[in-house]
């Protein structure tokens, strides 16, 4: 049997008096008098059979019954507004918020949104290059995607990409007087530091690299700094030096040949990965989902087409 709901407007009312614990303050959040919240209220405690809140020397306090049910409504209503939220949605004019990174926004996703846009023309998809912690669902953002260890809390969390380091170079570099056959060749040359702040332990610097390597000549610590990871892969292909730079940013360099990968061996892989990172307290949106089927795509695409190389 399906059991007869309680008067939605005097439930409202308790939801919103169970959070203020004032009258006054419900009813400047409903826009009604503090005398429609009370008569509401009492509705509903005639309707149940009991209190739902006492008056005390600090003021209102929730009974026994309201703290019982307070949780439950509370998400209730909350579910009612993502509902509300995705049925005004204009179904030609849908909109998908995103968080990215700086540097894989440039170097990894902008270059392959023309294909999202020509498959879904009636999305539009608003970019925000940041790295705040993510609070995906909390505000205008609808998902994520972070370089990270995949831990995080609250969110539905799903795997994009891996991540390697390799040393790249431009061409010119390669064919200028010192060309670079081993790793004790980069002692002749410049290294490129990538000082970008993400965590990851697992990332070795020049230091870690040459020494795995067995390189004592080169001096790790001379060399330009760069704390964003776009800047180093673009000093790079400039010709400015040899940049241990992440595979997945510096890819396309290397399929056009403006960089090159001087080192067969040289690619190392890290513990840290790129995660789409999507709300779960409530559904994700027609255009959301589209997005985030059109990046798993493009991701299976990109590492097929490194499996070839």
């Amino acid at each position: 049997m399906v059991r007869p709901l309680l008067p939605l407007n005097a439930l409202r009312a308790f939801e919103s008096a169970s959070r203020h614990l004032n009258f006054s303050r419900t009813a400047d959040e409903l826009s009604v008098t503090p005398g429609a919240v009370s008569q509401q209220i009492r509705l509903l405690e005639e309707i149940i059979g009991g209190p739902l809140f006492t008056r005390e020397a600090r003021g209102l306090q929730l009974t026994e019954l309201g703290r019982a049910a307070m949780p439950l409504l509370r998400e209730g209503f909350e579910r009612l507004m993502d509902a509300s939220a995705i049925l005004r949605e204009p179904p030609l004019n849908r909109t998908v918020a995103i968080s990215v990174a700086p540097s894989f926004a440039s170097k990894w996703l902008m270059p392959r949104m023309d294909d999202f846009h020509a498959a879904h023309p009636d999305i539009e998809v608003w970019i925000s290059a940041d790295m705040e912690p993510v609070t995906v669902g909390k505000g205008k953002v609808d998902l994520a995607i972070r370089y990270g260890p995949g831990d995080y809390p609250g969110h539905v969390v799903e795997r994009l990409l891996t991540e390697t380091v390799i040393p790249v170079c431009s061409p010119a570099l390669m064919a200028a007087p010192h060309p670079i056959r081993s790793a004790e060749d980069l002692s002749r040359h410049t290294l490129l530091h990538d000082m970008s702040e993400d965590g990851d332990a697992s990332r070795p610097d020049w230091a870690m690299w040459l020494k795995a390597r067995h390189a004592s000549h080169a001096d790790a610590r001379r060399g330009s700094r760069f704390d964003q990871s776009s800047l180093l892969i673009e000093a790079a292909a400039a010709g400015r030096g040899v940049a241990l730079a992440k595979r997945t940013l510096a890819q396309a360099d290397l399929a056009t040949g403006r960089l090159v990968a001087p080192f067969a061996d040289g690619s190392q892989v890290l513990g840290f990965a790129y995660y789409v990172v999507l709300p779960r307290d409530r559904p994700a949106s027609p255009g959301t989902k589209a997005f985030v089927a059109w990046l798993k795509k493009q991701a299976i695409d990109y590492d097929n087409n490194l499996d070839q190389l």
